[in-house]
């Protein structure tokens, strides 16, 4: 093994092991009593139900009659 091998696989070594010490944190800034987020619609608030909750339920009980398959198999 030659010194200059030596010296490229030991300088890739380093990097690579140099490269894992850069990771910055990943945690959000929290501000007491604020909330920074998107904020929260109930489901039947949107265009499809205009904010008729009772819709929203036939809707969603329909849907899920039609997963079941011993309704569907009929």
């Amino acid at each position: 093994m030659s010194t200059k091998t030596f010296v490229i696989g030991l300088s890739a070594a380093l990097g690579l092991v140099l490269a894992g010490c850069g990771e910055q944190p990943q945690v959000a800034r929290y501000e007491q009593g604020t909330y920074q987020g998107k904020a929260d619609n109930p489901p039947w608030d949107g265009p499809a139900f205009n904010g008729d909750k009772a819709a929203w339920e036939r809707a969603v009980r329909e849907r899920t009659r039609g997963q079941n398959e011993y309704v569907r198999v009929e």
